[in-house]
């Protein structure tokens, strides 16, 4: 005896639906039983964490203390030094009346001041470089800049005195000269190393081209700018010690004081000063990389 025409679909129907029962069963018991892929330690269900997720910005004890106890034991180690060292009076008319302190102050001037003006110009420089209408300058300036870093630095700043005269106005400019091009030239990295994807995407999503690069193209780039500053303070603290020969001042002032009157003394503690400076400011720069980088970048493993 022959089935009724609509037994087939009935018979069709019960058996996807008992499929899709057993189907989410099984799902189930599996979501609940794997541990590793349920996104929680105890293997009870959950969402698994996102790859993306922002994890704590991590500065560990060792990088906050261990580089400036070790200042702080050299520049100890030093003071105690000079406490006990026999200074002629040549040696103690060159450290007498503040010159130490004086020196000190114009040195982390000359560097600060340099500093900016670098920013000032090479940041907002780098960023019109990486646009349409001003690609087809980039070779020059880029030469120019690496003019400016090729020439040695006290013969730049023989030439600059020449020019402008004897003061801090021609160190700076020399400084400033020296220290543009790991600015000039990560900023131009890192806003080429974007994904043109992430750009895309905010420009369909009703962005304009000044929020495109505010909030997405700098930001994506603000490691590599940082890097850059960083080595662009190192570089100024390092060539603010040549200002000396151009009257600007700084630290310099005592090392060519300890050389050309040939007191060890005076030519240790510029040289001491100078490099813990250095230090001192590469450990700063360093906390500002990990403290300025945005929060989205720090990506879990």
């Amino acid at each position: 005896m022959s089935a009724p025409p609509d037994a087939a679909p009935e018979a069709d129907a019960t058996s996807t639906a008992a499929g899709t029962r057993v189907a989410r069963e099984s799902l189930h018991s599996s979501g609940t039983s794997s541990g590793p892929s349920s996104g929680r330690p105890d293997g009870s269900p959950g969402e698994a964490p996102s790859p993306y997720e922002a994890r704590p910005l991590r500065i560990t004890w060792r990088k906050l203390t261990l580089l400036p106890s070790l200042l702080v034991v050299v520049l100890l180690s030093t003071w105690l030094w000079f406490r006990h060292a026999e200074l002629d009076a040549i040696s103690a008319n060159a450290l007498a009346n503040g010159q130490v302190w004086l020196a000190l102050r114009q040195h982390i001037a000359l560097t600060a001041v340099s500093t900016f003006f670098v920013l000032v110009i090479a940041v907002p420089l780098g960023v019109l470089l990486t646009r349409r209408r001003f690609r087809a300058a980039t070779p020059f300036v880029r030469a120019v800049a690496n003019a400016g870093q090729a020439t040695p630095a006290i013969g730049l700043l023989a030439l600059l005195v020449i020019w402008l005269g004897i003061g801090r106005t021609a160190a700076l400019i020399g400084m400033i000269a020296y220290a543009v091009l790991p600015v000039l030239s990560n900023t131009m990295a890192g806003l080429r190393a974007n994904d043109p994807t992430l750009l895309e995407a905010a420009r369909g999503i009703g962005m304009s081209p000044t929020e495109v690069l505010t909030r997405v193209e700098l930001p994506l780039a603000v490691p590599l700018i940082l890097a850059g500053v960083r080595t662009a303070l190192v570089l100024n603290v390092g060539t603010a010690t040549l200002a000396a020969f151009g009257g600007g001042g700084g630290l310099g002032v005592l090392i060519t004081t300890g050389i050309t009157n040939q007191r060890m003394p005076v030519l240790v503690l510029g040289s001491i000063l100078t490099v813990a400076l250095a230090l001192l400011v590469d450990w700063l720069a360093s906390l500002a990389e990990v403290l300025l980088r945005p929060r989205g970048l720090e990506v879990g493993p």
